[in-house]
């Protein structure tokens, strides 16, 4: 799978997994698949974001899942992750923001078999050298499955609500 780095005057640049710059004091992981819907938020946060990022910050999108996010958190301070989630708890729209400490592990795993908490673990279990602060930011979503469906209105009227309380998080 392709991924999209986005720290730079052009949004089209594709790297491999794991070749993110290290150093980075914060990174922007936003997860998501352009293909299905709401799960597009991701890359158009990224899009969006990268015409505003402060110094020491590196965004980067991509369609990933399981294992294949460590390599997003590891050598960086702070991890901010932006997803769509589908709790069917709150209208399509809603913002949710909470650190990785706030959950605890759901028995039986992360629907994507490996999730970016799992991969936390394992960095943290062996010593890498992993974010200490993660906090995430998760939309809900209406429809992550359908393929080539537009996203609901509501999920689209929330990214410029995210993307300002992104730059109060950039900006603390």
């Amino acid at each position: 799978m392709e991924v999209c780095i986005v720290n730079s005057t052009s949004n089209s640049e594709v790297d491999r997994p794991g070749s993110t710059a290290p150093g980075w004091n914060t990174r922007v992981l936003c997860l998501g698949n352009d293909l299905l819907g709401d799960d597009s938020l991701g890359s158009m946060v990224a899009a969006q974001l990268r015409r505003s990022v402060p110094p020491g910050v590196e965004v980067v999108c991509t369609p990933e899942t399981g294992f294949h996010l460590l390599d997003y958190a590891l050598d960086t301070d702070r991890l901010i992750v932006v997803d769509t989630v589908v709790t069917g708890s709150a209208p399509p729209g809603t913002i949710y923001e909470f650190h990785d400490s706030d959950l605890k592990t759901v028995p039986g795993g992360s629907p994507h078999y490996v999730g970016l908490f799992e991969a936390l673990a394992v960095a943290r279990f062996l010593g890498l050298p992993s974010a200490h602060q993660v906090f995430i930011l998760a939309v809900e979503a209406s429809d992550c499955l359908t393929l080539g469906e537009h996203m609901h209105p509501a999920v689209m009227a929330a990214i410029p609500v995210l993307l300002e309380r992104l730059q109060g998080i950039l900006n603390s």
